[in-house]
């Protein structure tokens, strides 16, 4: 069950068992020991099981990528593999905070000049909260103290100076209720409010002399409020703001930009330290990696070419060679497939030398390699007699009952030579049955399997001559033939 991350929450168990139900309709439905599943994730499970080669497949032998898995796979190096991409994934990290963190720094100094200004002019002008409306309330004040002291001081003249000033009147009228209290009821309670009501305009007439005295007229005092009112007001026009809580608002942030600005310098500057330091680790574990790729390089090229002579290229050989490129997700080298047909000794790329036969026995070299160091369960081989046939498709069908032998092999091919080195044959066909077609497959016995080979051989009617050979072709190996098993990581 390692094939299977433990996050996906399915019931562990002896066997792993993929399925996927296809309706009418075109819907489908994936579990994994019953579990359900979506289609991505029974891909990625299948992926760890079965290795599917199809014709179209030695494209990717000329891709750089796919030839340096090809390589990792022969050293066997996983461990130091997930060990390097982890470093250089912490490094790529730092590296993209940091540049991230530069790009906000220059934008910062480019603006810092003007931000200071903008910071500087606010404070020194020192804007309070609330003073903008208080100066405006002390203008207005200002402004009309002629006016403010006039009418204040005839309304308390007529409350308290005056021939018959009306607080006055209403003390005396006070003591008149007063006087009344014993004889009616509801008089205390009256005399209490009028009492009340008494002391209030008392208070009133005291409080406007004190402000009709201080309501001077102080046009020193005035030019400066008016002075300090214009500066507010061009300072939240400026910052396009309407108060002056507003425009200290404006103040603390500037700061905090200006300071934002400073510790991002210091950040960086620590952050730059970090991403040598992640650097040094990568490269350090991506020296791991380059070691072992130029120890199995050589290895690798003369397995690979003991192959390809047994599969009828006996002139063909593969130079590995590793070119040093900055540290990227795979290490620190780029590595190159290069291939020789003819014993030339002018290696060149895959893709400009070989062959479509060449690429797909090549393919099949490099696989029968990989699968031996992955132990992949499962090997799907389509088609994998395109472009090769006698001698040389005999000899793939030895390469892939040798690599039957630790590993379940699936083959759909056109050979007999490669067919007739199965443990076992199925007949797939279609059928019509209830008005509908299906497809079925039948495990062919020992005359079926030489029937089907002496088609493959002679065409619909082969005769006995080629039957002959057929039942030949499938004695070949027949000793050394094993039941195919399949290992589950």
């Amino acid at each position: 069950m390692q094939s299977v991350p433990p996050q996906w929450d399915i019931d562990p168990s002896e066997e792993l068992i993929l399925r996927r139900e296809v309706a009418a309709t075109g819907k489908s439905r994936a579990f994994v020991n019953d579990t359900p599943v979506n289609l991505s994730q029974l891909q990625a499970i299948a992926a760890r099981l079965v290795d599917m080669h199809q014709q179209f497949d030695t494209l990717d032998l000329a891709r750089d990528d796919f030839q340096r898995q090809v390589l990792d796979a022969v050293c066997g190096h996983e461990d130091a593999l997930r060990s390097y991409r982890s470093a250089y994934h912490a490094y790529t990290g730092l590296k993209r905070r940091l540049e991230e963190l530069r790009t906000a720094v220059e934008a910062g100094n480019r603006e810092l000049d003007y931000d200071r200004f903008l910071c500087d002019e606010l404070r020194e002008a020192g804007w309070g909260e609330n003073e903008m409306e208080a100066l405006e309330a002390e203008l207005r004040m200002l402004s009309h103290a002629d006016q403010i002291r006039n009418v204040l001081s005839r309304v308390c003249y007529e409350l308290a100076d005056s021939e018959q000033p009306l607080v006055q009147q209403l003390k005396a009228l006070l003591n008149q209720l007063q006087s009344l209290g014993p004889v009616h009821r509801a008089l205390p309670a009256l005399s209490a409010r009028l009492e009340s009501a008494f002391l209030e305009l008392r208070d009133i007439s005291g409080e406007l002399q004190d402000i009709a005295d201080g309501a001077q007229s102080d046009p020193a005092r005035m030019d400066e409020v008016s002075t300090r009112i214009a500066l507010g007001q061009r300072l939240m026009k400026k910052h396009g703001v309407r108060t002056s809580a507003e425009l200290m608002e404006v103040h603390s942030r500037l700061e905090q930009r200006l300071a934002a600005v400073r510790d991002a310098g210091v950040e960086m500057a620590a952050l730059e330290k970090q991403v040598q330091e992640a650097f040094a680790r990568a490269q350090t574990y991506a020296s791991t990696l380059t070691a072992n790729r130029r120890r199995q390089a050589g290895p690798l090229a003369e397995r690979t070419g003991e192959l390809l002579q047994r599969v009828g290229m006996p002139n063909a050989s593969i130079r590995v060679e590793l070119h040093e490129v900055p540290l990227c997700e795979g290490g620190s080298e780029q590595v190159r497939f290069l291939f020789d047909a003819n014993r030339s000794q002018r290696f060149e790329p895959l893709s400009k030398v070989a062959s479509g036969g060449e690429l797909s026995r090549l393919m099949l070299v490099i696989k029968s390699l990989v699968a031996r160091s992955l132990d992949m369960p499962t090997l799907i081989y389509d088609e994998i007699d395109a472009g090769i046939s006698g001698e040389a498709a005999r000899q793939v069908g030895i390469l892939m009952k040798e690599l039957a032998a630790g590993h379940q092999v699936l083959s759909i091919t056109h050979q007999p030579q490669i067919a007739a080195r199965a443990d076992a044959h199925f007949h797939v066909f279609k059928e019509e049955a209830g008005g509908r077609i299906q497809t079925r497959i039948r495990r062919l016995d020992e005359a079926g399997r030489v029937d089907a080979i002496a088609r493959m051989m002679g065409g619909e009617k082969p005769s006995a001559v080629v039957f002959e050979n057929a039942r030949e072709l499938i004695g070949e190996g027949a000793d050394a033939r094993k039941p195919a098993t399949v290992r589950r990581k």
